[in-house]
């Protein structure tokens, strides 16, 4: 596994009076009961998670589970009330008010559900300021800021206003301006919840295009189920500032660690998420025909159930396992 670009351990953030008092009193690690009867209001608890450079981690959870303050406390535009948070080799914690302003001019990218656009500035203008801020002269940050519009999509609308363009070009903006200072690590707090069904698919599409481009270390909010499976990389679902379960899209639908994590992926489409290699068997000696282990059950499902027998399942020119009708039903149908 690549080496973590963020790292949490034991993060807490509660609000309230003298936080960091009251987790000393409860050794660092209170119950809910003595939270609350201490009247803090607990946002994170004992968060501990790493981000691997260059994939796409997603937190996802109902409304005040924690998420969004997770990602504040990450890029410390909140303060954690305690535990450890690493950013590329450095304690975030313990970096000073100009460490940390150089971090967020130069190696953070957010991008938020509100767009916050300067109005009286142009599309150039707006995906421009970050570097603007850094003190790169007129005639670099404008060229860099053409190749940055080119690249999400606006080209020929540099010198547009942000009420000409519609909610899906100014997000665009907004995602272009956060990638102006090339960051190491991007942070995205539901950047596309406030965009119709649409356009939001089709930011989601610009999203993996520009990922697979520039290979960036993401953080990503979102409370669409639908939304992380096509995204992410690993998921994190968080409940009352918990991270209830982490892992692969696949490992929270075939192994849910919990009622709630069961509960909140029961309505997700198996046949679209499940490869065929997690639902096959060991070898068969009598199998015919075959299917790739790698491809979504979706793709080979009517070859599959149409099967009177056993089928190979093959990856990289090799068996390795089997599967058939049977397996394919219960593994479809079984949440039902």
């Amino acid at each position: 596994m690549s080496e973590a670009k963020v790292s949490c351990r034991n993060v807490w953030k509660l609000f309230g009076s003298d936080p960091e008092k009251f987790l000393a009193a409860h050794g660092g690690v209170p119950d809910t009961e003595a939270i609350t009867a201490a009247g803090y209001i607990p946002a994170v608890r004992d968060a501990t998670v790493d981000v691997q450079e260059g994939e796409i981690l997603v937190l996802m959870g109902l409304s005040g589970s924690g998420k969004s303050t997770l990602v504040r406390c990450m890029s410390r535009l909140i303060e954690a009330t305690a535990g450890e948070i690493d950013f590329d080799g450095q304690d975030l914690r313990a970096a000073s008010e100009r460490e940390l302003v150089e971090i967020r001019r130069h190696k953070m990218g957010m991008v938020f559900q509100h767009f916050a656009l300067f109005p009286h500035r142009t599309v150039l203008e707006n995906v421009a300021f970050p570097l603007e801020v850094q003190g790169v002269d007129l005639a670099d940050r404008n060229a860099r800021a053409l190749e940055i519009i080119d690249l999400v999509g606006l080209h020929g609308r540099g010198d547009y206003y942000p009420r000409e363009l519609s909610g899906g070009q100014q997000q665009r903006v907004g995602i272009g301006r956060s990638l102006a200072v090339e960051p190491d690590v991007w942070f995205l707090d539901e950047p596309f919840s406030a965009l119709d069904a649409l356009i939001r698919r089709e930011m989601q599409d610009e999203f993996l295009r520009l990922q697979s481009t520039l290979q960036k270390t993401i953080v990503f909010i979102t409370h669409d189920f639908d939304e992380a499976i096509r995204l992410a990389d690993r998921i994190a679902i968080m409940r009352d500032g918990v991270i209830d379960q982490l892992g692969t899209a696949e490992e929270l639908i075939t192994n849910p660690g919990s009622d709630y994590v069961a509960a909140f992926t029961k309505n997700v489409s198996r046949a679209k998420l499940l490869r065929v290699h997690t639902l096959m068997a060991p070898p068969s000696a009598d199998a015919e025909g075959e299917v790739d282990g790698k491809v979504f059950v979706a793709s080979v499902a009517r070859k599959i159930l149409s099967s009177p027998g056993t089928l190979r399942v093959v990856e990289d020119g090799e068996v390795v396992g089997s599967i058939t009708a049977e397996q394919v039903t219960e593994a479809l149908f079984e949440a039902e």
